[in-house]
């Protein structure tokens, strides 16, 4: 060890290592080659812990095929063991974004596991005579098969966590509409006043439209569940024993976990992104709907004396470096943010979904960026949303109640007993003259105060058939 480098080889020649480095000579050059985002996939512990399932998968099938000895199987399952604890993350170096479709990244994995693997056994870093990154960690394997196999894996422990972020930004919302089930309001439709409604139904149609799309992430992740391990360069399985690719199947699923499944046509596999496809629609489209409502959150509170008002939002931070005692929604702006960077994203997976070719996507790497920052700030935002927003909203009661007393818009729950005729006209006079509807209906003698109580009851105003029973 008293060198400060050791020497490495490849078919361009010759690159000197740093010493304690992990990686070789190929992660290196694409260190070199590589210098894009400043993101290294060690950002990604789901992708750094499924290449490491993947290698520890292969190298049992191998060692099951008598193709890898007792030691160095040990070895390699050693290492892998100790980057699922969390070891090692930091040697994962190749930029996320890289050419290649994703060889590099393999690469990486490969040697940081090997010389890993070596040290185990008292052998220098480098020493690949005896465990080598190719002939044994990547055994029976290629980029091609390796690599979209963990991006499966990683994608779906990921997705994992964004439907729990989801669930408990669902419950927030549920929570809030039993809070405010009792508070009338007036609906909204093109932003002019409709008909009356509780806050209550409002607060649980947010909730229900999270909740539609739990089930939708539930879809798109059992999509990847099937994963072409086995198929190696194009899918054919060459420079693979016939046993292999089952073998391989059965310790991945065992590894992780989760029931893992060849698909039956591994050439069409190893080209076909679909699943990504599919993924990255379902994350744009909890994108749009979480920004719906986020953009619903800021005007229900906007003022907060010259705009809704309906609703207050936590105040989390001043608002404003010239205007004091101003609070802005910053969370829901937050959300919205979030919300067109995973429209974005969608765009570059639907791009580089389109731009593969013949038997490979060599863009897989964009694709795997792409939806992984997706799925993780949209973790972030549904969390972030949930408790430093929706939990402490309240409801501004008697204002929302005079605005339904107010609004022109009440006539359409008096038609039913005045007729449509004549509820024309007392919207007429009431804009005419400033006078709420109930004081024009009074005056006019169309109903009784008694009568209005009846009928401006909120289960009345918000529920179909009381109004006609009455």
């Amino acid at each position: 060890m008293g060198n400060e480098f050791r020497t490495e080889h490849d078919l361009l020649g010759e690159r000197r290592i740093p010493m304690d480095a992990y990686y070789g000579i190929h992660t290196q050059r694409a260190i070199d080659n590589f210098r894009i985002t400043k993101t290294r996939i060690g950002h990604y512990p789901d992708l750094v812990n499924a290449l490491a399932m993947v290698k520890m998968s292969a190298a049992r099938a191998n060692a099951d095929l008598g193709m890898l000895d007792d030691e160095k199987f040990g070895a390699i399952e050693a290492a892998c063991k100790e980057i699922l604890m969390g070891w090692g993350h930091e040697h994962f170096v190749v930029d996320v974004i890289q050419g290649g479709a994703g060889t590099s990244t393999n690469m990486n994995a490969n040697e940081v596991i090997a010389n890993r693997a070596l040290e185990l056994l008292g052998r220098e870093k480098g020493d690949y005579g005896y465990i080598h990154p190719l002939e044994d960690v990547n055994m029976s394997q290629s980029t091609n098969d390796a690599y979209p196999t963990a991006l499966r894996v990683a994608s779906y422990f990921s997705l994992e966590r964004l439907a729990d972020a989801m669930e408990e930004l669902l419950l927030a919302f549920r929570a809030k509409a039993e809070d405010f089930d009792d508070v009338i309001k007036m609906g909204r439709t093109q932003l002019q006043d409709a008909v009356p409604m509780r806050l209550g139904q409002e607060f649980s149609s947010f909730g229900t439209m999270v909740a539609e799309d739990i089930v939708r992430l539930g879809e798109a992740r059992a999509l990847m569940l099937e994963v072409n391990l086995g198929g190696t360069a194009i899918g054919t399985g060459i420079n693979t024993d016939v046993d292999y690719r089952g073998l391989a199947i059965a310790a991945l699923c065992d590894v992780t976990g989760v029931e893992f499944s060849l698909p039956s046509d591994l050439v069409a596999a190893t080209q076909n992104v679909g699943a990504f496809i599919h993924l990255s629609s379902v994350l744009k489209r909890i994108a749009i709907k979480l920004s719906k409502i986020s953009n619903d959150l800021r005007l229900l509170s906007s003022g907060p004396g010259t705009g809704f008002g309906d609703i207050n939002l936590p105040a989390v931070q001043a608002g404003s470096s010239i205007m004091p005692g101003k609070v802005n929604p910053v969370i829901p702006e937050v959300v919205n943010q979030i919300a067109f960077e995973v429209i974005g994203n969608d765009l570059a997976v639907t791009m580089a979904a389109e731009g593969g070719q013949l038997q490979l996507n060599a863009f897989e790497p964009i694709i795997f960026h792409s939806i992984l920052k997706s799925s993780d700030h949209l973790q972030a935002g549904c969390t972030t949303l949930a408790r430093r927003c929706v939990i402490g909203i309240t409801a501004n009661r008697d204002r929302l109640y005079s605005n339904v007393t107010r609004s022109v818009g009440l006539v359409t729950a008096l038609s039913p007993e005045i007729g449509y005729e004549a509820a024309t006209d007392v919207a007429k006079e009431a804009l005419a003259t400033g006078k709420s509807v109930l004081e024009v209906v009074l005056e006019r003698g169309l109903l009784s105060k008694e009568e209005l109580s009846a009928i401006l009851n909120p289960e009345n105003l918000t529920e179909p058939g009381h109004l006609a029973d009455g």
